[in-house]
């Protein structure tokens, strides 16, 4: 509760909520079991409506997103395994159109969601050996269609057994390799007006990611031509040309610049080059008129290199790490505050806090 109490006083419009993780009564929250999906659960059921209800009492409204589908059990929960099955197997389609129908039934009319996200980050492809958008790939992506591989496919289905049971609250829609801003080229448009599409961090990963970086790249100074490459130096031009496809994409459909969102990027705060690299790609979402949501606000547990309201320099004292250790919560020793970072986002929550609706101009 005092997460959204926060988010309301820094100007958050909305959270992006994946509840996967949270406690489950069964198997798999909401789902039951991935493994064979009948009915939503309604004890998790009733957790998700409390936690909307603390959110929509605080003024924060709420993108629900899933994770986890049947026959797509989410990694962290799998073992850390990828969980395929959905992509071959055309009962685990209707499994999952079946179990969005029931939550979308369930939740319909709510006050505080404002758009569904029906699947965090589909990667079909994975399954198949596919790493990225190549030539590879797009003759393999031709010979797919109509198969439960297709995620254009998936991805209309989803839209129509939603709008069976809800004709109105925004979708969100996820494309090919993680949400890729690179792979747009290969997602198709759904006939809906009330449809966004959504990508992800541009990248370059190995830059943005502790534990990859190790402090060799440095935005915009260092930024790896590939992986493990020599570094090159980059303009804000040519971090915009990362998104280059999401760009065609509106252009060829005719979209609208207010149904595209970046709904995830992120630049880990103790890494040089953050503050430059947040900085610009916002510039160049507003600059574009679309949707945007940094990632994350407060994340639980012992990850805080994306908790932004902890200073970038700031390493964590011996009572934090003895916390995890203990495996107790250690959210009372993460000392949020001020910073440079995080000055860059809360500037930008006040410029453009507008409507909450998604699909206004």
């Amino acid at each position: 509760p005092e997460w959204y109490r926060a988010a309301g006083e820094l100007g958050l419009d909305y959270v992006r909520i994946l509840p996967d993780a949270w406690p489950a009564d069964s198997r798999d929250f909401l789902i039951g079991n991935a493994d064979n999906f009948a009915a939503i659960n309604e004890t998790d059921l009733a957790l998700l409506i409390e936690a909307l209800n603390e959110a929509e009492s605080n003024g924060i409204k709420v993108v629900l997103a899933m994770a986890s589908l049947p026959g797509a059990r989410w990694k962290q929960l799998n073992e850390n395994q990828d969980d395929g099955r959905l992509w071959r197997d055309e009962r685990y389609h209707e499994q999952a159109f079946n179990f969005w129908r029931q939550l979308a039934m369930r939740l319909e009319k709510h006050p505080a969601i404002v758009a569904y996200n029906p699947l965090n980050e589909p990667h079909p492809e994975k399954v198949f050996g596919f790493e990225e958008p190549d030539e590879n790939f797009s003759q393999w992506f031709q010979g797919i269609q109509n198969t439960p591989a297709d995620l254009n496919r998936f991805n209309q289905r989803m839209v129509e057994s939603i709008r069976s049971v809800d004709a109105d609250t925004p979708i969100m829609l996820d494309g090919w390799f993680y949400a890729a801003p690179q792979a747009f080229d290969f997602n198709h448009p759904v006939d809906d007006d009330k449809v966004l599409y959504a990508f992800h961090n541009p990248g370059p990963w190995q830059m943005v990611t502790y534990r990859v970086n190790k402090g060799r790249y440095a935005y915009p100074d260092r930024v790896p031509k590939w992986w493990n490459g020599p570094v090159e130096s980059w303009t804000i031009d040519r971090l915009a040309e990362e998104i280059n496809a999401v760009q065609r994409f509106a252009e060829r459909y005719e979209i609208p610049s207010h149904r595209i969102i970046a709904s995830e990027f992120w630049y880990d705060r103790r890494l040089e080059g953050a503050a430059a690299y947040l900085s610009d790609l916002i510039e160049i979402y507003n600059s574009r008129g679309w949707h945007w949501a940094f990632y994350a606000f407060r994340g639980g547990g012992s990850w805080t290199g994306l908790d932004y309201e902890i200073a970038p320099d700031h390493k964590m004292d011996w009572h934090y790490w003895q916390a995890v250790e203990q495996g107790k919560d250690p959210e009372q020793f993460k000392p949020r505050g001020m910073n440079p970072l995080w000055k860059i986002l809360q500037r930008q929550f006040r410029k453009n806090s507008k409507s909450q609706d998604f699909i206004s101009p």
